[in-house]
């Protein structure tokens, strides 16, 4: 029989999937169509990807707090304590890092697609914003998984 702790486990390493694996396709793609240096290219992918965070991204995002709260109260963890703490602090982290990638994607888009429909070259504002989209990436990347190791080890700390 199934057992709401096996749902609620679930859930969460489902939503961990998605947003590492989300994030992971994301990143790949706009990297390869910003090689392309091809406006239309660009707003295509730029466009597709802008679309993916909010469907799926976001939604993972909303419910993994959730589920791993709920998860921590049935196995009476603690959330300020252990490696729960960390895990919310990387979370945060996550957070701090995905919201301005969020803004900058749409951003990229839209400057990708004026460039495009004017069939002129990116701006320097596109060229300045993606290397900050682009290093964004890094922490955001590192600390999911880092919160992954900390659910698979549950270290003491």
């Amino acid at each position: 029989m199934i057992e709401y702790w096996d749902i609620l486990r679930f859930a969460h390493v489902i939503g961990a999937c998605v947003l590492l694996g989300t994030g992971a396709g994301i990143a790949f793609f706009m990297v390869v169509a910003q090689r392309s240096q091809d406006p239309a290219v660009i707003a295509h992918v730029a466009g597709t990807v802008v679309i993916a965070d909010g469907l799926f991204t976001a939604t993972a995002a909303v419910f993994q707090p959730l589920t791993g709260w709920l998860l921590a109260r049935e196995a009476g963890w603690p959330l300020l304590e252990g490696w729960v703490f960390w895990a919310i602090g990387l979370y945060i982290v996550v957070g701090v890092f995905w919201l301005p990638v969020v803004w900058i994607q749409i951003r990229l888009r839209d400057m990708a697609r004026q460039s495009r429909d004017a069939d002129t070259v990116l701006p320097d504002a596109y060229h300045q914003l993606y290397r900050i989209w682009f290093a964004f990436g890094f922490p955001a990347f590192a600390a999911v998984l880092g919160i992954l190791w900390l659910m698979l080890t549950r270290p003491t700390l």
